[in-house]
């Protein structure tokens, strides 16, 4: 793994980790996280505050754009089933003077 994939992984989970934050500050329609807080989560975490919605929308577009990157990345042109060795299907050849082999399934004549 490259460190370029490990950074992305480390920023996916960072960001993960703070939209769910984010996300739960955030007031609802019956007061919000932001009400634990007292008078001053009201006038950081409100419904009039923009810069939670903003902080929110910016931390959802780093979640996505890490999501996507780490998805190109680790992206394999050809299938696992395609690297599975399977049975060889090529005929032997024949030898051209030898008599062809019996039939075992026919049955046996009685003459």
């Amino acid at each position: 793994m490259s460190i370029l994939t490990v950074l992305c992984y480390i920023l996916f989970v960072l960001a993960a980790i703070v939209l769910i934050v984010v996300v739960l500050l955030q007031e609802g329609r019956g007061g919000g996280f932001g009400e634990a807080l007292g008078v001053h989560g009201r006038e950081t975490f409100g419904p009039g505050s923009k810069g939670i919605n903003t902080f929110t929308a910016w931390t959802a577009a780093v979640f996505l754009g890490a999501a996507l990157v780490i998805h190109f990345m680790n992206k394999t042109p050809h299938s696992a089933i395609d690297s599975i060795p399977g049975p060889v299907l090529t005929p032997a050849p024949l030898d051209a003077g030898a008599p062809a082999p019996a039939d075992s399934t026919a049955p046996p004549s009685n003459q």
